[in-house]
């Protein structure tokens, strides 16, 4: 038996929650991966998977031999890197995600670092908060950047760093178009903006949660016309129809462009949710990360962030 291959596939299984799909995404068939756990039970002398006809989850001691998979590969890849990497000169992947609303600030930051270390491969995701807190604590991330207050709500230990604070817009279409771009206007109240038809994120969403309280605090209660968990369709719709739609500067300096549209900065009350970099603070970090944690740290990239968000004119 190939323990590490194992390994691999009882972390597969436990992404995938169904034997089918996990054995595709393992590149074999479902009898070799059903084989492959039933070798690591014989291993252990435990039974690992609840079994089925479908798949119902992991025994209890299942469950602490999927933690040591875990624990495994992860050190598994770091070594991979360290024999492949020089001082100096980190190579080797990076999983990172983001929250959608600082998916423009992530590209950013991916792209700076791919240029200070191009051995270095990020690999870029968007995921809603629920699925970054999962996947950090179960290591399939490296680093996200998210919503930092969340992190004090969760049992498992993570590093934050702090990059930048959101702070909310109103975007609609311009009256008249300013021609060099997105033009920004006076500041707007949440309880005005209740009162337009809005495109909002889903309620499974973080950031719909801090918008919804936004409103709830100007003593408002808001439904929108449109919900999407997708940025895209939220900037799309305000360029394409009769809407208007929430955003915090890192989404609106994307649609700076847009000659046809302002941004609103919005008061009473002014929302200031800090965003930052979370990562495991018991896990050795790879060289790869190393290089991300020490980006993340830059003076030269925190102020390159704080441009690109928060109040963005800095009115």
């Amino acid at each position: 038996m190939n323990l590490i291959s194992a390994m691999r596939y009882l972390v597969s299984l436990s992404e995938h929650k169904h034997f089918g799909r996990a054995a595709q995404a393992s590149h074999i068939t479902q009898p070799a991966l059903s084989n492959a756990l039933r070798a690591l039970e014989s291993e252990f002398d435990v039974v690992i998977v609840k079994r089925d006809r479908n798949f119902e989850g992991f025994t209890q001691e299942g469950e602490r031999v999927l933690a040591a998979a875990q624990s495994m590969l992860h050190e598994h890849a770091n070594l991979l890197q360290e024999l492949k990497s020089e001082t100096h000169a980190p190579k080797g992947s990076v999983r990172m995600a983001a929250v959608p609303t600082a998916v423009p600030i992530l590209a950013r930051f991916s792209a700076m670092l791919q240029s200070s270390y191009p051995g270095v491969l990020p690999v870029v995701l968007s995921m809603s908060s629920t699925d970054i807190e999962h996947g950090l604590e179960d290591l399939s991330l490296d680093i996200a950047l998210g919503y930092i207050e969340r992190t004090s709500k969760r049992d498992y230990r993570v590093e934050a760093l702090p990059q930048y604070n959101e702070h909310y817009f109103l975007l609609r279409r311009a009256v008249k178009n300013n021609g060099e771009g997105l033009k920004f206007g006076p500041k707007i109240r949440w309880a005005e903006a209740a009162k337009l038809p809005l495109c909002l994120l889903t309620s499974d969403m973080h950031n719909r949660s801090v918008v919804d309280a936004a409103f709830q605090k100007a003593g408002v209660v808001v439904g929108p016309v449109i919900e999407t968990n997708s940025i895209l369709t939220m900037a799309l719709s305000v360029v394409a129809g009769n809407v208007c739609s929430i955003m915090p500067g890192a989404l609106v300096g994307v649609v700076r462009n847009y000659k046809e549209l302002e941004a609103l900065p919005l008061v009473s009350p002014v929302v200031n949710t800090p965003v930052g970099f979370m990562t495991h603070s018991v896990v050795r970090p790879s060289r790869a990360l190393a290089a991300a944690l020490s980006l993340a740290k830059d003076k030269e990239w925190l102020a390159h962030a704080s441009i690109h968000s928060g109040l963005l004119n800095g009115r």
